[in-house]
């Protein structure tokens, strides 16, 4: 049973980035807010636009998602150390990291 949920997370940590590649740039440009910020006082906070940036950024529109909000440089680094990561521990815990290495 543990296979199969570690299999399942492998599968969502490989189709994730996929999906969003596939999905057009402005995607997310459109539509209501789900900032709280936003939402309750109508103000920007340092995290609005994020997602949009993201999005532009890893369809290289360095520009636009530059425009979204500046912290992308920063955000998009990261996130794909964390996804590394844990692609790399669900690899570790499926055994096949061991397989590779011999």
């Amino acid at each position: 049973m543990k296979k199969i949920l570690w299999s399942l997370y492998l599968l969502i940590l490989i189709a994730l980035p996929i999906i969003l590649l596939f999905l057009p740039s402005n995607f997310f440009d459109d539509g209501l807010s789900l900032c709280m910020s936003q939402l309750l006082f109508n103000m920007h906070c340092m995290g609005c636009g994020i997602t949009k940036a993201v999005m532009h950024f890893i369809h290289f529109e360095f520009v636009t998602a530059w425009s979204y909000n500046k912290l992308v440089i920063v955000v998009v680094p990261l996130l794909a150390y964390l996804w590394y990561i844990e692609l790399y521990k669900c690899l570790k815990a499926l055994n096949i990291i061991n397989k590779l290495k011999y």
